[in-house]
């Protein structure tokens, strides 16, 4: 367990986790000490996270869920608080991208993303909050988006559900903060993932060039703050939105 963790607390669900930066989040909370429920739909590889991470000498364990899917959020949470007593927290970081014009996206393309990036945040959201009010403890982090704050053509959907996350991180931060839950999130910039890699070279350095510190995000960089903004360095700090990208916001 990192020296900085108070060991009372030490229960956490990464949804998306099975690849990519949700992967990476779970390797660093396990390598801070914290358990780690590793929910995805692709349960073979979430099966093989949670593998990698017991062999870090903490309990973890690879759960099936559809965040966009009540039913599946409700098991998400029962279960690990059936094995384990608690949810003490929840990195929200389960998203999809359908890109499209938005004068040719279809309704399923718009539906696809918001139920699962914006309404899977609240489900499990709403389903952690539950546990953690009773509890009187809980961080919860929301994976944003700088798409949410700046807007992206081509990707209506996947930019109002990112601004949407962010509205709902600083309700819930409101609404919970009384019961000692801190509720942030972060907000990616451009970040070199399995997705993004397979952009051509020119696509990639048009991003790049934009960017101030002139280089591409990890997902290492947004695992760190995840682990600050669940630590207690940060118990002071809810309703925040920390932007992670290299200065594209400035």
């Amino acid at each position: 367990m990192d020296d900085n963790q108070d060991t009372t607390y030490k229960h956490a669900i990464v949804t998306g986790a099975a690849r990519g930066i949700g992967k990476t989040i779970a390797l660093k909370l396990a390598t801070s000490g914290l358990d780690v429920v590793v929910s995805d739909v692709l349960l073979d590889e979430a099966r093989e996270v949670a593998e990698e991470l017991n062999s870090l000498g903490v309990q973890a364990m690879a759960i099936k869920a559809d965040v966009s899917r009540v039913e599946d959020v409700e098991t998400l949470i029962k279960t690990t608080v059936d094995q384990w007593g608690s949810v003490d927290f929840l990195v929200n970081n389960a998203g999809v991208t359908r890109d499209n014009l938005a004068v040719r996206m279809s309704e399923q393309e718009w539906d696809m993303v918001l139920d699962i990036n914006l309404k899977g945040t609240f489900l499990c959201s709403q389903a952690a909050a539950k546990v953690m009010m009773k509890q009187r403890f809980g961080r919860i982090v929301n994976i944003a988006s700088v798409s949410g704050i700046l807007g992206t053509p081509g990707q209506a959907n996947y930019a109002s559900s990112k601004a949407g996350i962010i509205a709902l991180t600083k309700t819930f931060a409101r609404e919970l903060g009384k019961r000692n839950i801190t509720v942030n999130a972060v907000a990616p910039g451009f970040v070199l993932t399995e997705m993004t890699e397979k952009l051509p070279d020119k696509v990639k350095e048009e991003y790049i060039a934009n960017i101030p510190l002139k280089r591409a995000g990890t997902p290492e960089d947004i695992a760190e703050v995840v682990w600050f903004l669940i630590s207690p360095s940060a118990s002071y700090i809810t309703g925040t939105v920390i932007n992670v990208s290299g200065g594209l916001l400035i």
